[in-house]
């Protein structure tokens, strides 16, 4: 009896913790739509608080899935803006403080102790055909996890994921366009999982991995397009796994493995292909 009058407590104690967060949700939610940037800001801060306060972690990814969904919204960058509008100027320049504030939230929760009651770790994070003109991911760790960048534009400015961790899950690039800006993945961790940039268009600045170091898993660049810019692995380390170019088409852009090292086989193309013009690779691979 005293068993089941607990269990009777704890069901009525969820659903009157759940209630709560469905109001605040609601509240939230509506403060994201409201034509001020400062309203939607804080929106935004709203959301980040109930994800840590929810009571259930599907209540929780419900509020992360949210707000990617916000940065999912279609969105000008800087570089389509039209010249000479000061209006068009400052609505751009408001609503990418809303958007980069996500993403550094984001990255705050993903830097936390994988043991803190607010850590984001282990959830998963859509940014489908997000057009990124910059952003913060440094330091953030994503475990066993999906962290989807299909389809999605890096238009300019710097999308900094230096020191970032990525172990096991999937981080998918399939089909990113890298038209400016740099993506930076400087000092950043792959292990045992797949990072994915199959026909991926690098036409941008430069794609960093400086001092990258990839422990097993698989960099696929399966039918990737390089018409310009680089990707550059300067001074990478590749413990285990594969990298595959096959059916890459080099059409003016580069990629310099020369400065990796490796202590395990690494598949970079099919048997008997001779190498593209823009590709480097070091002397002992």
């Amino acid at each position: 009896m005293a068993y089941r009058r607990q269990r009777v407590d704890e069901d009525g104690a969820l659903r009157e913790a759940t209630r709560l967060h469905t109001e605040r949700f609601t509240t939230a939610v509506s403060q994201l739509g409201d034509e001020s940037a400062a309203v939607r800001l804080g929106g935004v801060h709203a959301l980040a608080g109930l994800a840590d306060d929810a009571p259930t972690l599907d209540l929780r990814q419900t509020c992360i899935n949210v707000l990617c969904a916000y940065l999912r919204l279609p969105y000008t960058a800087e570089a389509d803006l039209p010249t000479g509008d000061a209006n068009s100027w400052h609505a751009y320049l408001a609503l990418r403080e809303v958007r980069h504030t996500i993403i550094r939230l984001i990255r705050d929760h993903l830097r936390l102790e994988p043991k803190s009651p607010h850590s984001w770790e282990h959830l998963h994070f859509d940014f489908t055909a997000v057009t990124f003109d910059g952003g913060d991911f440094s330091g953030a760790t994503f475990s066993a996890c999906v962290v989807d960048f299909s389809g999605a534009t890096f238009s300019g400015g710097t999308v900094d994921f230096s020191d970032a961790a990525f172990s096991g899950g999937a981080v998918d690039f399939s089909d990113a366009t890298f038209a400016g800006g740099v993506v930076g993945f400087d000092r950043a961790t792959f292990s045992d999982g797949v990072v994915n940039f199959y026909e991926a268009t690098f036409s941008g600045d430069a794609v960093i991995f400086d001092r990258a170091r990839f422990l097993g898993g698989a960099v696929s660049f399966y039918e990737a397009t390089f018409p310009s810019g680089a990707v550059i692995f300067d001074r990478a380390r590749f413990l285990g796994g594969a990298v595959s170019f096959y059916e890459a088409s080099f059409t003016g852009g580069t990629v310099d493995l020369s400065g990796a090292t490796g202590e395990a086989p690494i598949g970079l193309m099919p048997p008997g292909t001779p190498l593209p013009p823009g590709l480097s690779l070091p002397p002992t691979w």
